[in-house]
């Protein structure tokens, strides 16, 4: 089967699927005024794979080259290069309906190769021909990971002590067949307009929680799954005062399994809850090299706004504004050149698969996060308040009212008043929206939390080696020393 159109992408989600969106049950998600969107948005990376000046980038072999498994760091250089290419072309919003698919089942492909070579299973021949299907019908994917975990001083398993048993996704029936799961996934990117949903853990279990150590993969139409929509950012937008917003946008869902039956063959874990936390970590390890590739774009068009705004106002020269402009160009470069170097240290694991360094993505990925607020703060100093006060699309085309709004908010002389609204309508939409305001919670908590980032720093960091050396250099004898 050849590559889809992004006419056959659209129309292979017309399938009856369950969406609800503020409470309406959604009957086309790809004519709907707001999921619709989303559904465009994600379209790119089939327009990509039809156009000459990408396709080489994007297809490898005739297949989408997201579902061709890295073998050294030039393929993961290549894929960061095509997520971040994507995300450019989508304003700045990640595609996600491959990058986080793919992810999960390289994971996938690692967990179950070890958890085969432990216990004689047979789950890397299943994650082996879901890999295969993507890639020979061109889908596009979900992942579900995240439950909503109720009482988060609680374990998996204890949760039914306080009347919540399902507050994690769990196994409620083993059948011949396969299972029935029960329960709901949060945050879930993308599944409106997806093929499939991929299932993962979204911790480590003991003993005592192996009914809800479950990993599989389903279509979004099987009966008993519900996608609720949330309603963030759906508000009907101009386009020239939301120049991003307004035709780029991601949608997430709770995502609801009432008695979800998946058949052995889709079954990747089930029970086995040793492999749930590794499995969980495995997977972030990717997503996260896949999220410092798609930030890239993000950082740049906010250096490229505060340049823009700098020079409209006619602030380019002041010394506290150079000072804002390095800081934001050392930012935007040094999370380019970690995402590099996190390529370029990859190991290769026995199955073929090159893992990016896991410490190297981290500190990307830290990198990001902690300075992300600061980066938005030094774009709105620039730009000024007019981020949030400036005269409406309208104002300017009337013809009562554009003189004035042409003559009063002007910036440095030569600049058209036009120009430097849209340029003050992007900072704006980047950074003080609801769309700015999604920015910074994904800058907090998106693959993974803040803390999570520091304690896989310091878990992969060789601190062995840098506390030798600074023996070394003190003078403090080593032989014999256990500590």
């Amino acid at each position: 089967m050849p590559l889809r159109t992004p006419e056959q992408y659209l129309e292979s989600l017309r399938d009856g699927r369950r969406v609800y969106y503020r409470g309406r049950r959604v009957e086309d998600v790809t004519t709907h005024p707001v999921i619709g969107i989303a559904a465009r948005h994600a379209a790119i990376d089939y327009e990509m794979a039809e156009d000459p000046a990408y396709r080489d980038l994007a297809v490898v072999d005739g297949v989408s080259r997201y579902f061709v498994p890295p073998r050294n760091a030039d393929d993961l250089l290549a894929r960061s290069r095509l997520i971040e290419t994507a995300t450019r072309l989508g304003g700045t919003l990640v595609v996600l309906i491959k990058e986080i698919g793919s992810d999960a089942l390289y994971a996938l492909s690692i967990v179950a190769a070890e958890l085969d070579r432990r216990t004689g299973s047979a789950y890397a021949l299943r994650v082996r021909a879901l890999l295969e299907r993507c890639a020979a019908e061109d889908l596009a994917i979900a992942v579900a990971q995240t439950d909503v975990k109720g009482d988060r001083s609680l374990g998996p398993a204890e949760q039914a002590a306080r009347g919540n048993p399902d507050a994690y996704l769990r196994v409620v029936e083993r059948r011949g067949d396969g299972i029935v799961v029960r329960g709901a996934k949060a945050h879930t990117s993308v599944s409106t307009n997806a093929n499939e949903l991929i299932v993962l853990p979204t911790r480590a279990m003991g003993e005592a929680d192996a009914d809800y150590a479950v990993s599989f993969a389903i279509p979004i139409d099987t009966p008993g799954l519900t996608l609720i929509a949330g309603p963030h950012g759906g508000a009907s937008q101009s386009g020239f005062e939301h120049p991003v917003s307004s035709r780029h946008k991601m949608m997430e869902t709770l995502t609801v399994f009432d008695d979800v039956f998946v058949p052995n063959e889709r079954i990747f874990l089930a029970g086995e809850w040793q492999f749930a936390g590794p499995l969980a970590l495995t997977f972030v390890e990717f997503h996260r090299f896949t999220a410092v590739s798609y930030k890239l774009p993000l950082v740049d068009v906010l250096v490229g706004a505060a340049l823009l705004l700098a020079d409209y106002n006619g602030v380019e020269r002041a010394g506290h504004v150079r000072d804002k402009l390095a800081w934001l160009i050392a930012y935007a470069e040094g999370l380019r050149a970690l995402t590099h170097i996190a390529a370029h240290r990859c190991t290769t694991h026995a199955t073929g698969i090159a893992i990016p360094d896991p410490l190297t993505v981290n500190v990307a990925k830290l990198h990001f996060a902690t300075n992300y607020h600061q980066a938005v703060a030094r774009v709105q100093d620039i730009a000024g308040g007019l981020l949030v006060t400036a005269p409406a699309a309208e104002d300017l085309a009337s013809p009562d009212l554009g003189e004035y709004v042409r003559r009063y908010l002007g910036g440095k002389l030569g600049v058209d008043t036009e120009a430097r609204l849209r340029a003050l309508n992007l900072a704006s939409d980047l950074t003080a929206s609801d769309f700015g305001g999604y920015q910074e919670v994904l800058a907090i908590h998106a693959e993974g939390s803040i803390e999570a980032e520091k304690l896989t720093i310091l878990r992969n960091y060789d601190a062995g080696a840098a506390k030798a050396y600074a023996k070394q250099l003190a003078g403090i004898e080593t032989t014999g020393d256990r500590r």
